[in-house]
């Protein structure tokens, strides 16, 4: 109940204040940028655990935690992974954590620490030349759930029942053809994302439509469906998805050459998926991450490139509260709102 009251004043502050306030004596809640002590990394992986202990993964293989909530970080990257590229980490806790590894052939890989990262065991590497891993996802602390663009015509789901030490490729038969040139962004590590025991979404694009694929099994069966996010060319389509529950979904994206425009950057769901509305009033560019603020029925926040933007209504309309750049955003129970970006970026909501 108290977070629920803290939640209600903090959302409250955040709606109250115009974005050109930001920077004013009366702020809004703001991010406040962390110093990583990684300038020349990139984190496109992130995992907030609480207002305290958060997890981000990045280029240069490079892995870092935080428990006193951004003040200090510690470098825990596995050992001889330099030359890998950290794009999704899924954190259980301030010692248990799962990250993934992306690239083609045996570059997708994955790790886990049950230690805090002392240490690190890898539990998966891709020997299919074919195959290009982009996100992770867990339902709960055992079962979790990989994604590779198409490998045969249809995209591949790796599959863990123990906590991500061992995996096993599922059957495709339950998975419906690819477009001509659909493929998952690891932009974020929302590009598979999951809600409650067995509900799961898969965001594509690079193909004619921008789609989002369900399953409602863990991974076995998936329907797709058209989203109204425009596609038509392999930089276009949906980046990131957000559910807070198994109907209420959101989900972000555009075109993400810094020279184009990305107009209908975002959509939104109220049946789990099968279908898709435009928002009324998107971001006004392109955006890779998504999440709902904790404790709220109808706000978000989306990130990207060029700025924050928030939505109150549950995704119909959003409006930029920041102009500073990160690639992807997650928020937990307890208030703990984190984003994380390009040149070490690392921030946390702040009231």
């Amino acid at each position: 109940m108290a977070a629920g009251v803290a939640c209600a004043a903090a959302l409250a502050a955040l709606t109250a204040v115009p974005a050109q306030a930001h920077g004013a004596e009366h702020r809004a809640p703001h991010w406040e940028l962390k110093d990583s002590g990684t300038p020349d990394v990139r984190f496109r992986g992130l995992s907030a655990v609480s207002r305290t202990t958060a997890w981000v993964s990045g280029t240069q293989g490079t892995v870092l935690r935080t428990t006193d909530g951004g003040a200090t970080w510690r470098n825990v990257s596995p050992p001889g992974a330099e030359e890998l590229q950290f794009r999704d980490i899924e954190a259980f806790d301030a010692r248990r954590a799962v990250v993934l590894a992306i690239g083609e052939g045996e570059a997708s890989r994955v790790y886990r620490t049950e230690d805090g990262g002392a240490t690190w065991t890898e539990s998966f590497r891709n020997t299919d030349a074919r195959a290009f891993y982009d996100c992770l996802t867990f339902l709960d602390r055992r079962h979790g759930l990989a994604m590779s663009d198409p490998v045969d015509g249809k995209f591949r789901i790796l599959s863990t029942n123990d906590g991500g030490r061992s995996w096993k490729v599922l059957p495709n038969d339950g998975m419906p053809a690819a477009l001509e040139g659909e493929a998952g962004f690891a932009a974020s590590g929302q590009c598979l994302v999951s809600s409650g025991p067995k509900d799961v979404w898969l965001a594509t694009g690079g193909a004619a439509h921008a789609r989002v694929l369900h399953s409602a099994d863990r991974g076995l069966t998936w329907t797709a469906t058209d989203t109204p996010i425009p596609a038509g060319d392999p930089a276009k389509g949906v980046f990131a998805l957000a559910f807070r529950d198994r109907t209420h979904g959101l989900a972000v994206g555009g075109d993400y050459r810094a020279d184009q425009a990305s107009p209908q950057a975002a959509a939104v769901t109220g049946d789990g998926g099968r279908t898709w509305q435009p928002a009324a009033t998107p971001p006004p560019g392109y955006r890779s991450g998504v999440a709902w603020f904790p404790h709220s029925r109808t706000a978000a926040l989306a990130v990207g490139p060029t700025g924050t933007d928030l939505t109150t209504d549950g995704g119909r309309t959003w409006r930029t509260v920041d102009t500073g750049s990160y690639d992807t955003v997650d928020c937990t129970p307890d208030l703990g709102c984190w984003a994380a970006g390009e040149k070490g970026r690392v921030a946390r909501l702040e009231s």
